[in-house]
């Protein structure tokens, strides 16, 4: 399994706590796409209006691929837009500003 980071940003710091019941009942089908996808030990953690986003998985690009024609995703990013800092993508649809990171340390 190889492991991801990203950075995801809330509009605001009074969003928290709706971020966080949004996804203590995260939908059944959102989670059924992660498992198709691959996703495996998919955390995300806060500070501030930074969130900090962990998970593993074996293809990056096909849990990518699953995940954008996923049209349960598209519903989930727009669900979520009033939470998150977003951006258009080139179809014009707002969608989350995600930062990749860089692995730097690891100990098993």
């Amino acid at each position: 399994m190889k492991r991801f980071g990203f950075k995801l940003f809330l509009k605001d710091k009074n969003t928290i706590a709706e971020y966080k019941k949004r996804h203590d009942e995260i939908w059944p089908e959102m989670l059924e796409v992660l498992d198709k996808a691959g996703i495996k030990n998919y955390s995300i953690w806060n500070s501030g209006k930074v969130l900090f986003g962990y998970y593993e998985c074996e293809d990056k690009n096909y849990a990518d691929k699953v995940q954008a024609e996923s049209e349960v995703v598209a519903k989930w990013n727009h669900h979520m837009e009033d939470l998150l800092e977003s951006e258009e993508n080139e179809e014009g649809k707002l969608v989350p500003v995600i930062e990749p990171m860089d692995l730097m340390f690891y100990k098993k």
